[in-house]
This record gives C-alpha cells, structure tokens and sequence, in this order.
C-alpha cells in the first residue's frame, strides 16, 4: 500500500474491529531499489511527481538535499521529461529504471540521469509501469582552508566573532570549533 490510497480500506478495517493481515507480495518501489544496484541501505520513496513541469521541479527540490537514494513512480509518457528535470535539479545522479517488474517483458535501464533523459527521449515512452530510482547526492567536496577564510571574512563584516563561526561551521558543515579558532585569527590578524 505504499503510495496506494489501499490504507483508507486498512484505516477502515481497524476501525470496525475486523481482523486485518497481509500476504507477502510484488512491491515495485523495494524490487526495482533492489534490482537497481544503487545503496539501499538509506531510501526515500516519494511517489509520484506532479505531471506539470513547474510543480515537478518544485516537487523534486523539496527532495535534492536528502543524502538518500530516491525511488519515485512516473508515467511513461512523462519519463524522459522527469529525467530531464532530475537531472537539472539533482545533478547527474546515477539512476535506475525499472518497468515491467515481476512481468515477462522486466527491463533495468541504469545510467546517469541526463543518459537515461536523452535515452528516453529519443527512443520514446516506454510500455508498462516505471519505477525512478535516483541514486544519493555525493558527498560535497570539503571546504578548503580558503574557503573558510573567505566566507569567515565576509562574516566578520557584519556579526560578532561567534555568530560568524557558527554561521559558516553550518554552511561548510564544519567543527564549530574549528571555525571559531580560525574567526580569532582573521579578526586579530
């Protein structure tokens, strides 16, 4: 029942009392992750975008900073113009396309996000359900010691010296600390 209203008719059970239980199944979302060769051990399933461009994109921005691999549902008709706005929001991830699973014509198409987009978009809307599954964003490069003092100096020109540190230890994801001692030697020097 993942991205299925099915948890309406589960709500309902409950609350009438009636015993309720599950057979083990098919669920796309899991399998195509599975089958995707992209980490599981961290995962998001966001269901399906928006069918409009605009609403995609704003949709797809609320996930770009989650350090997990994204599994999403898309329309065939919509693939390659989804892949083409994850590509142009996420960056180019590594991805995976699964459609038809559990069914005689099953298809994985892996590649980065503007391949699978260029693929999608000349060969045409694939036949069957798709399962989107986008690879985590890379880790960001760690911030150089230049970095740092630039960000620390232009800081510095409007806060004190420990609401700048704390400032950029949070933008570059870095030791307070660390960034505390480094304001004290750009402020004295």
């Amino acid at each position: 029942m993942v991205a299925d209203p099915g948890f309406r008719l589960a709500q309902a059970v409950i609350a009438e009392g009636i015993a309720l239980s599950a057979t083990p199944g098919p669920c796309a979302a899991i399998m195509a992750l599975t089958l995707s060769g992209l980490p599981s051990d961290r995962f998001t399933f966001v269901g399906f975008a928006p069918p409009k461009r605009e609403a995609r994109r704003n949709f797809l921005r609320e996930f770009a900073a989650i350090p997990t691999t994204l599994i999403l549902y898309e329309s065939p008709k919509r693939l390659a113009a989804s892949l083409a706005d994850m590509a142009e929001v996420f960056g180019n991830r590594e991805a995976a396309i699964a459609r038809e699973l559990t069914k005689m014509f099953e298809e994985v198409r892996r590649g980065p996000l503007d391949t699978l987009a260029a693929h999608y978009a000349a060969e045409g809307a694939p036949k069957g359900e798709v399962v989107v599954v986008v690879g985590p964003r890379a880790p960001a490069e760690p911030a150089s010691e230049a970095d740092i003092d630039t960000a620390l100096r232009e800081a510095l020109t409007t806060q004190t010296v420990k609401d700048a540190a704390k400032a950029v230890a949070t933008d570059l994801g870095l030791p307070r600390k660390v960034v505390y001692d480094r304001a004290l030697v750009l402020k004295d020097g």
